[in-house]
């Protein structure tokens, strides 16, 4: 049998491109071929660092009998959800009105028309885990298709129509009620772990847009920073390399599932760089510049793009092991530290990192490892042996180092190499936002690089950007995450750089997106375009996964097009998308962190700081500023006016305009002073 993904060019895809498996991309062909030999189609998806999906492909698809029965009785199709999100949101939805949760892979099966009638996530190859074995489910649904497919249809139609239905916002007119962000925080609190930080019982995961939020309320900010102390002396945080993993499995951020993911990254680093500015504290610092060296060294494209992901598995001759490259046994640790001169620290950096025979982790698929540690802190430094002193930061960089040197030399997992525009867009936010805020040029000259590689790769002539690039070709049209993310990106990096051409590129997108994703008669922005594929439905996505909602990130861009050049109609626009998810947002406070954001900054008075002359003149008014935590406040560095509202008729030379609902103070080019105003807003 034929296997089309050869040609493809998704990591993900290009894993399955030998699998006996005769597995076709998304695409109309496919449908046609079901329908030509009147058989369903079977769809996975999943993404190339997923650990379950590893494990389905090596016990499933690259079984050769599976394969067959597969390939007999049904058309097959492999979809990457990082390439194609708007297909994977789609049938997510009918997985979890099937199962009442989801995940990857997830396994759907559709009539040849695409409506789904069954679905799931991981099968085994035997019976267990409560659930069917793969091969007795495909013959299942197959001889069901056969001699009970009225029924299947039936479910099929159902299924479908309750997808459409669910994915329009509950419909509610009117703003949130006086006090809704006080009640947010204080529902947030009902789930919040205060020993360990974050909100609920293990699996436990970062929801940055979520600390984001609390970070702007005064009653939840501890929440926020405990969190994100936590999560920075945890496993889930590389301790050695930087940079977090995907999750933590337990409640303690101790053992993670080690995948690394840029859309984690990115959003963790401005999050923990806004902990900075509010707290001080160099911790969060060290961790920001930690996890973007880390980003840098392992995931920055030769062009200037970011890669997507890097696989929690380390390849072996067995197989793959989960967290391999980044465990330990004491034994390993004890002979990197001899070899590099640094025996007397031993105890020291076993007890800092809690590494011991017993170990906290077992890769349960490759029993044959044993039990291995998975570094973490769960003490101060300055406890752990008092009597060194000051010697001991010292003591543990050096054996850091020695460590790090030693696991480079490891087997490394898997690099997902795509390049997705919407999270290049957190990612080049992330990196203005280290530039401007820890004053160091290095991020900028990243962030600028990064900006002159979408604008030359991803972006086409009429303005609109493609969703992927890989091998020096862009493909798949841009989605809503896109353009909004990327917009938001933009913003940031002219708030860091005072060049109005970021702005004025990032209003070009909001244009677009005005245009092509924004529905006035339903109140909220599509995933996808009007004039893109036409799925079973078009989702309006406002339910924060691992990034930012699309609707949150449009309706974020919105208010800062008010803020920055007075468009009213999207202040508006905002307005209207909180009011249609009013009913969604009082339901569920944690998961939808970046609508509150949008509530937040439009309840927020308009303030905005102004600061303009040349780059030398506003230096020391900018490394002020920055000091600062200010989310909701249009940051205006320029030359001169360049046509912004906010800048016009206002003298230059380095002076600084503070202003609230459009009533300024004197103008100052004193950093003590304007730090009085700011503190003031």
């Amino acid at each position: 049998m034929p296997n089309r993904l050869a040609q493809e060019s998704s990591p993900y895809l290009l894993q399955h491109k030998d699998n006996p498996v005769d597995w076709w991309p998304w695409s109309p062909e496919a449908f046609e071929e079901a329908r030509r030999r009147d058989v369903p189609v079977l769809l996975s998806v999943g993404y190339s660092t997923c650990h379950w999906c590893h494990v389905m492909a090596h016990e499933s698809f690259e079984d050769d009998q599976t394969a067959a029965l597969m390939n007999a009785r049904f058309v097959n199709v492999k979809v990457d959800r990082e390439e194609r999100p708007d297909v994977d949101a789609v049938y997510m939805a009918a997985t979890q009105a099937l199962t009442g949760q989801g995940g990857w892979p997830m396994t759907v099966f559709l009539t040849p028309d695409a409506e789904p009638f069954y679905a799931g996530t991981y099968f085994p190859p035997q019976e267990g885990m409560g659930l069917p074995s793969f091969p007795r489910l495909l013959s299942s649904i197959a001889t069901a298709w056969d001699s009970g497919r009225g029924d299947l249809l039936a479910n099929a139609q159902a299924l479908t129509d309750h997808i459409r239905e669910a994915s329009q916002p509950v419909r509610r007119e009117g703003d949130l009620p006086p006090g809704a962000l006080t009640r947010a925080v204080e529902n947030t609190a009902r789930l919040y772990d205060e020993q360990l930080g974050g909100f609920g019982q293990a699996p436990k995961f970062p929801a940055p847009s979520h600390l984001d939020f609390l970070l702007t309320q005064p009653g939840g900010r501890e929440m926020a920073l405990h969190t994100l102390r936590m999560m920075g002396a945890g496993g889930i945080y590389d301790q050695l390399g930087g940079g977090f993993h995907r999750y933590s499995v337990d409640a303690q951020w101790l053992v993670p599932h080690f995948e690394k993911m840029l859309y984690d990254n990115a959003q963790l680093t401005r999050t923990l760089l806004r902990a900075y500015q509010l707290t001080g504290e160099e911790d969060f610092a060290r961790l920001a510049r930690e996890t973007l060296t880390y980003l840098k060294r392992e995931m920055l494209a030769p062009e200037g793009g970011f890669y997507s992901a890097q696989d929690a598995d380390t390849p072996t001759e067995e197989g793959g092991v989960e967290g391999l490259t980044f465990t330990w046994t004491p034994e390993e640790l004890r002979e990197v530290l001899a070899a590099s001169g640094l025996e007397a620290n031993t105890d020291l950096v076993l007890r800092y990192f809690n590494v011991t025979e017993h170990g906290n982790f077992r890769d349960p698929h490759q029993p044959q490892w044993g039990s291995r540690s998975v570094l973490h802190v769960p003490r101060r430094a300055a406890d752990l042996a008092p009597d060194l002193g000051q010697d001991v930061p010292a003591r543990l960089q050096a054996a850091k180092d020695s460590l790090f040197a030693a696991r480079q030399r490891r087997t490394q997992p898997g690099t997902d190499d795509k390049v997705l525009t919407s999270w290049n867009g957190l990612m080049l936010a992330a990196l203005a936002d280290a530039g401007r805020i820890l004053g160091e040029e290095k991020y900028l000259l990243l962030a600028r690089r990064n900006a002159e590689f979408v604008r030359r790769e991803l972006r086409l002539p009429d303005g609109t950007l493609r969703h992927t690039f890989k091998d020096g070709r862009a493909s798949v049209e841009g989605l809503l995450e896109d353009h909004a993310l990327y917009a938001l990106g933009l913003v940031s990096l002219y708030q860091a750089t005072g060049d109005l051409a970021h702005l004025h590129w990032a209003r070009e997108l909001w244009q677009l997106i005005r245009r092509d994703f924004w529905d006035e008669s339903a109140g909220v922005f599509y995933s996808t375009g009007g004039q893109a594929e036409a799925l079973l439905t078009r989702q309006a996505q406002f339910f924060d996964a691992a990034i930012l909602s699309d609707n949150a990130a449009a309706a974020l861009l919105a208010v800062w097009m008010h803020r920055y050049f007075g468009d009213g109609e999207a202040e508006a626009i905002a307005r209207r998308t909180v009011q249609s998810f009013h009913a969604e947002l009082l339901a569920a406070p944690t998961g939808l962190g970046g609508l509150w954001q949008v509530a937040a900054f439009l309840d927020a008075p308009h303030t905005e700081v102004a600061v303009i002359g040349t780059p030398a003149e506003r230096e020391p008014l900018e490394r002020e500023l920055a000091r600062h935590f200010l989310p909701f406040t249009a940051l205006a560095p320029a030359e001169e006016g360049a046509g912004l509202p906010v800048l016009e008729a206002r003298p230059g030379g380095g002076q600084a305009y503070v202003c609230v609902n459009h009533a300024c103070q004197l103008p100052t080019k004193d950093p003590a002073e304007l730090s009085r105003q700011v503190a003031a807003l």
